[in-house]
């Protein structure tokens, strides 16, 4: 009963959220197009663009197409289990993979997230984790796989300038959880870092700037 409620308030907020959409057309059946959801039922937690405002969810614009299919496949196989997931994403899982498929491709085409400008203490910590890992912890460069500008690709997210709270949030999920399954790979590369360093290579990407793909 809470997930249903919670879910009707989503509808409620997001189907007063767009106007620029005919408000009329029914976005829960199968000939919805992946725009139409975009703009009249994510936007309200992510925002038209994608550019979330609330740092309880994650920025969407310019993630990579790959990345998002495979955490709306997710999503849609209750594989995801974190709080949000369940609370606000379980209930789409009637979405035709035509519609999973133009939900990526709308938010990887807009333009990329940028990040807030930051006078944090901990930001020359969080680029050196980043660039060069921790090695007495055996913390590899985040680098590696996110790129030296972290902006990932294909199934790899790009991390530059999304919300420091919400990657930090991640980080220890894959830290402590399998509630991101597709990201059980992490668990290896974050077990051993600090409540210190998980802020401050998550304050240090949420100040990136970086416009380009």
């Amino acid at each position: 009963m809470r997930l249903f409620r919670s879910f009707l308030l989503l509808i409620f907020f997001a189907l007063g959220a767009c106007t620029n959409v005919e408000q009329s057309k029914d976005v829960y059946k199968s000939d919805a197009t992946g725009t139409e959801l975009a703009l009249q039922v994510c936007s309200a937690c992510h925002g038209k663009t994608g550019q979330a405002v609330s740092d309880q969810f994650p920025k969407l614009a310019g993630q990579h197409q790959e990345y998002l299919l495979i955490q709306l496949s997710e999503f849609a196989e209750h594989r995801r289990s974190t709080p949000n997931a369940v609370a606000f994403m379980w209930s789409f899982n009637q979405l035709t993979p035509s519609q999973m498929n133009e939900l990526a491709q709308y938010y990887s085409s807009q333009a990329p997230m940028v990040g807030e400008p930051s006078n944090s203490p901990l930001l020359a910590r969080g680029k050196s984790i980043y660039e060069e890992g921790i090695a007495g912890s055996n913390v590899p460069a985040c680098s590696v796989c996110h790129g030296s500008n972290a902006v990932g690709r294909n199934e790899i997210p790009r991390l530059a300038g999304q919300h420091a709270k919400y990657i930090a949030e991640q980080i220890h999920l894959f830290k402590s959880s399998t509630k991101r399954p597709n990201g059980v790979a992490m668990m290896a590369l974050t077990h051993s870092m600090s409540e210190e360093d998980i802020h401050a290579v998550s304050a240090y990407l949420g100040s990136l700037q970086v416009g380009s793909k």
